[in-house]
C-alpha cells in the first residue's frame, strides 16, 4: 500500500479498536501527521489517561508506551516497533540505583522521565526536561540522585546551586556528540539566528546556546518569538512542527547528527501493522507500576 492507502487504512483501524495514536516530536513526518495528539513524551501519556479510549498507540520509545501504561493500566498500549528503545534508558538499572542510594544515604532520588518502570519505581520522584528544575527547587533535601542524565543533571545544578545534584552518569546518545567547534561554525554561519538545544546536551553546548528547554519549550519560544531565524539544537523531528507552526520563519538543523535512529524506526506502516495485529503490547508488572505511578504522582503534586 502507499502512504494515502495506509492512512486511510490507519484511520478505518483506529475507529474500529476505538483507539488514539499519539506521537513524540522525534517521529517521523509522517507519522507525526497521522497522529492525534503530538508532543513531548510524559504530556502525550497523560494525554492517554484523560481520553475514552481502549487501546493507545504510542509512536515512540520503549519508556514512553510504559509511562502510558503506568497512567492507564486498564487501557491496551501497543509500540508500533518493539525494538525501540533508549540508549540512555538502559544506561541506568534498578539494581545500580539501588547500590547508589545506599552510598548516598539520605538522599532524594529523582529520575528523568527517560527511564524504565523499574528504575522509576526505586526512585522517590520523576521529572521531564520541563519541569525538571522547578521540581528539584522544592524538595526539601540537598542531596539529590539525579538519574540518568548527567547532563541534564548539570543543567538542573547550575540553576539551583543550593542543592547538591549527584549525576548518575548516562546521556542521549544523539545530543551528546555535539562538539563545541561545530556549534561556533553554524553560529558563524548564520549570524542572525538564535540558537536553541535541548538541555540533554553537553554544559558547553548549552552554555553557547540563547535558549534550552525541552522540545515543547524549544518550539513554544520559536513560536512566541518575533525573531524569525532559528539554529535548533534537538534531534530533527522537531522540525516539522517548528516548520507547520511557523512558516514565516527559518530553521537551521545544528547538526546532520541530530537523528535518533529508535525514533525513526516507527512508520505508517508500522502503525498499520500496530492496530491491525494488536502488537505489539506493552505490559508492566503491577508492583512495580505501582511504585513508579507513586513517582510520578510526586512529580504531578510538585508541578
Amino acid at each position: 500500500m502507499d502512504n494515502n492507502e495506509l492512512k486511510k487504512k490507519i484511520i478505518e483501524l483506529k475507529e474500529k479498536r476505538n483507539a488514539v495514536i499519539v506521537a513524540h516530536n522525534y517521529q517521523v513526518d509522517e507519522v507525526q501527521e497521522i497522529a492525534d495528539v503530538v508532543g513531548d513524551s510524559f504530556a502525550l501519556s497523560k494525554y492517554c489517561a484523560s481520553v475514552d479510549i481502549n487501546t493507545i498507540v504510542f509512536c515512540g520509545v520503549h519508556f514512553m508506551a510504559e509511562s502510558a501504561k503506568i497512567l492507564s493500566p486498564e487501557k491496551t498500549v501497543l509500540l508500533p516497533e518493539i525494538d525501540a528503545g533508549c540508549p540512555m534508558a538502559d544506561m541506568v538499572t534498578a539494581e545500580g540505583l539501588i547500590e547508589m542510594r545506599k552510598r548516598h544515604p539520605g538522599a532524594v532520588v529523582v529520575c528523568y522521565i527517560n527511564s524504565s518502570a523499574e528504575v522509576k519505581a526505586e526512585s522517590d520522584i520523576c521529572c521531564t526536561s520541563s519541569n525538571a528544575i522547578d521540581i528539584v527547587k522544592k524538595i526539601k533535601e540537598k542531596d539529590i540522585i539525579f538519574a540518568p542524565d548527567q547532563n541534564l543533571a548539570n543543567f538542573v545544578a547550575k540553576q539551583v546551586p543550593d542543592k547538591n545534584i549527584i549525576p548518575w552518569n548516562g546521556f542521549c546518545i544523539t545530543h551528546h556528540k555535539i562538539k563545541a567547534e561545530d556549534v561556533l561554525k553554524i553560529k558563524e554561519i548564520y549570524k542572525d539566528s538564535l540558537l536553541l538545544v535541548h538541555p540533554e546536551c553537553k554544559p558547553e553546548i548549552v552554555e553557547l546556546a540563547d535558549f534550552a528547554g525541552s522540545t515543547k519549550q524549544i518550539i513554544d519560544y520559536a513560536t512566541e518569538s518575533k525573531h524569525e531565524n532559528f539554529i535548533i539544537g534537538t534531534e530533527m523531528g522537531v522540525l516539522f512542527k517548528l516548520k507547520k507552526q511557523n512558516p514565516n520563519k527559518t530553521f537551521y538543523l545544528m547538526s546532520q547528527g541530530l537523528l535518533c535512529p529508535n525514533m525513526k524506526k516507527t512508520s505508517l506502516q508500522s502503525v498499520y501493522n500496530s492496530l491491525n495485529d494488536m502488537k505489539y503490547e506493552i505490559n508492566v508488572d503491577e508492583d512495580i507500576r505501582v511504585r513508579a505511578k507513586n513517582a510520578l504522582d510526586r512529580m504531578l503534586e510538585l508541578s
